[in-house]
């Protein structure tokens, strides 16, 4: 598989892990009446494992995509 492709696949899992979190705060967070997003003023309590979890899955993919561009482009920071 060419590098073009590899980005490519890496840049859908970074969009499906980042769903996937998404996904779980809308499931589980109230709407803002205003449609501002979440409703945070009735501090709502969040499973801290499942937050990690999705979490460590989108950053995880942010960072394995972030070196593959690095290397590919060759856009090193230094």
């Amino acid at each position: 598989m060419e590098e073009k492709e590899k980005v490519k696949e890496e840049l859908k899992k970074l969009s499906q892990a980042r769903t996937a979190f998404l996904d779980y705060l809308d499931a589980t967070l109230p709407k803002d009446p205003n449609g501002l997003g979440f409703d945070f003023s009735q501090a709502p309590t969040l499973d801290a494992k499942t937050v990690y979890a999705h979490f460590y899955k989108l950053d995880y993919q942010a960072r394995k995509l972030a070196g593959m561009l690095i290397r590919t482009y060759d856009l090193s920071p230094n």
